[in-house]
């Protein structure tokens, strides 16, 4: 993680030093976005990995909830940040803001003080094999129902989601008129919604039960079905309560399904299931993102917008077609 981290500040920190150089260039950001996006890849499998190792398994829910909690605080002061620094030194110079927050994060690794338990070699344990171990962690998702609906409903949910997220901007900006502080502030209201979404996410789920909130926190993708009337006026109002609403459901669904995840898989298998869980929830991200690119070019903003809210609560139907609707209570952590 921390590796990661300052591959991701340097590589970041690259583009307004070439800005200010005269020699930055479009293609800059296509390498920056393609070395960070793998950098990340790396560094979020091991975070999701770490948490059964730095907490109790009984404390997985408390645990992701409390990352959540500061994630959020971020997201809630990040938004109108960026657009008031924008406005005033520019986005090269903005974006070193960004790599500084790698820099944090890195500190505040190296100030964790629980070691992780070194894995001791066996000489009875067959050699090391990557594509083995790969294989075994695909296995673990695909063989497990749980597992694989909860991957195929992420992947469907981020696929609309970034078809929608490819024209939200143009469709702010030129059709709506939107200034730039005030998409901020829509992000930074969505981002309070998250907060209190970290902060209700136990209650609701302990009163709704495990597969219903799954169920209900991932199908509120519908309400982005909004964003097309505020063409007809109150443009600022309806984009914040989608955001705010989004915002609640966002955290409900994911530290669920995070600590879900973690619970029912030993922690030997942690990082595969998470490298596996990723690729499959990820790749359909940049998918998304090109054919909302392109469908916004071909049938237009609004259309996009609808498609994208569409996909996006339908993938509810892989909760609701599975097992993991009747999970009521999380499951107790699995032994090694």
């Amino acid at each position: 993680m921390i590796a990661a981290n300052i591959g991701r500040m340097l590589t970041l920190a690259s583009i307004p030093i070439a800005y200010f150089l005269g020699n930055f260039t479009f293609i800059q950001i296509f390498i920056v976005a393609g070395v960070n996006g793998i950098l990340s890849v790396f560094f979020d499998t091991a975070y999701q990995a770490y948490l059964p190792i730095l907490v109790e398994r009984k404390d997985l829910i408390e645990g992701n909830q409390k990352l959540q909690t500061s994630a959020s605080a971020a997201q809630v002061a990040g938004p109108g940040i960026a657009s008031f620094v924008y406005n005033a030194i520019g986005g090269a110079s903005t974006i070193i803001f960004d790599a500084f927050g790698y820099l944090a994060s890195t500190i505040s690794l190296f100030s964790i003080n629980k070691q992780e338990e070194k894995k001791q070699p066996n000489l009875t344990d067959p050699p090391p094999d990557f594509f083995g171990e790969m294989k075994e962690g695909v296995k673990v998702v695909t063989d497990s129902p749980v597992l694989s609906r909860i991957a195929l409903c992420t992947a469907t949910s981020n696929f609309g989601t970034n078809i929608l997220g490819a024209v939200f901007l143009i469709f702010a900006y030129r059709r709506l008129n939107l200034s730039v502080p005030e998409v901020g502030l829509i992000g930074t209201i969505g981002a309070l919604g998250f907060v209190a979404g970290v902060l209700l996410t136990g209650r609701i789920t302990a009163r709704l039960g495990v597969g219903v909130s799954l169920a209900v926190s991932i199908g509120a993708g519908f309400i982005a079905l909004a964003y097309p009337l505020a063409v007809y006026g109150f443009s600022f109002l309806i984009l914040a309560a989608v955001g705010f609403t989004s915002g609640v459901m966002l955290p409900m669904y994911n530290i669920t399904q995070v600590s879900l995840r973690q619970a029912i898989t030993p922690n030997r298998l942690q990082g595969r299931m998470n490298a596996t869980m990723r690729t499959i929830v990820w790749g359909t991200i940049p998918a998304g993102a090109i054919i909302g690119g392109i469908l916004g070019d071909s049938i237009g903003v609004i259309n996009t917008l609808y498609i994208g809210a569409a996909v996006s609560g339908l993938a509810a139907i892989w909760i609701l077609s599975g097992p993991v609707i009747r999970i009521r209570d999380q499951p107790e952590p699995v032994t090694e």
